[in-house]
């Protein structure tokens, strides 16, 4: 006779980079996470625990090793550290090595850095997926991809505890920016009778390897877009000035959800790697936006 049937086994996604864009030991994340709010680029101040908002954040941050783009984050998190805990955190990011679907969700499971576990929310995946019809459950887009995951341990900062729905684009098309924009903002929107305790990140770095110079005149020329929600003069702009921010899509999505909730946008901090590297001749960008 068979024993009883085991309990499926739980999908850990493990992290990708702890030890290389941000420490491996939590100790030492906590204290990089804080020193990013300190540090001189960053906003100048920690960010006050069990904050009181209600209702949606949304951002744009960066997505490199903290001790370059970390401080710029900062800002970003900052603003969202106004909100009480969410019930739902969704984060955007690009699929850097092209592995797996076009729009790749996770499904179930949970992600692991060094502060802990995060557990995917698999009810709101699948309302995202039905909503979109571009989004499709793909593990193995976000394996090695560090986009997502390098927003977690400011997160768990925060809140300690949440639930996770995070979007792999290598598909980032206007076309698949606006479905996808148009379904979070039916699945964000308050009901009429209640409040959607949410936070949604864009995650994506912004000119790569250009002169600080050339790189700032890009950029700004760009988050001006961002912050004016026009997803048609983002993606001209993007193609015109040939611009390699490489979460563009994850920007545009977010900017078209924001549009139609009726939301504004504001540059928070704009930084390059030069600043922290004193090598200015082949930098790279990185914005902090935030929405309300």
């Amino acid at each position: 006779m068979s024993g009883p049937a085991s309990a499926p086994e739980m999908d850990v996604r493990n992290p990708a980079v702890a030890g290389t864009f941000y420490p491996s030991g939590a100790a030492e994340l906590s204290a990089a996470v804080d020193a990013s709010y300190t540090h001189r680029l960053g906003p100048g101040a920690l960010p006050s625990v069990g904050g009181t908002f209600k209702g949606l954040k949304a951002c744009v941050c960066p997505h490199a090793g903290y001790a370059y783009s970390g401080p710029v984050a900062a800002h970003s998190y900052l603003d969202v550290s106004r909100m009480a805990r969410p019930a739902l955190v969704v984060i955007l990011g690009p699929n850097h090595y092209g592995l797996g679907a076009g729009v790749a969700s996770y499904g179930q499971g949970v992600w692991e850095t060094p502060l802990g576990r995060v557990e995917v929310d698999a009810a709101a995946t699948a309302e995202l997926e039905g909503l979109s019809g571009v989004v499709e459950v793909d593990r193995e887009a976000h394996r090695r991809e560090h986009s997502i995951e390098v927003q977690l341990p400011f997160l768990q900062r925060l809140y300690g505890r949440f639930t996770l729905l995070p979007v792999s684009l290598a598909l980032q098309d206007k076309s698949t920016a606006r479905s996808l924009g148009k379904a979070l903002a039916e699945m964000l929107r308050p009901a009429a009778d209640g409040e959607t305790d949410a936070v949604l990140v864009a995650s994506s770095d912004l000119t790569h390897y250009e002169p600080a110079s050339r790189a700032r005149d890009k950029d700004l020329a760009l988050l001006r877009h961002v912050e004016a929600l026009d997803v048609d003069s983002f993606y001209s702009t993007l193609g015109r000035m040939e611009i390699t921010a490489c979460g563009y899509g994850a920007i545009a999505s977010v900017m078209e959800a924001c549009r139609l909730m009726g939301m504004r946008g504001r540059v928070n901090a704009y930084h390059n790697s030069g600043e922290v590297t004193g090598d200015y001749e082949a930098v790279v960008g990185y914005p902090s936006v935030s929405f309300a």
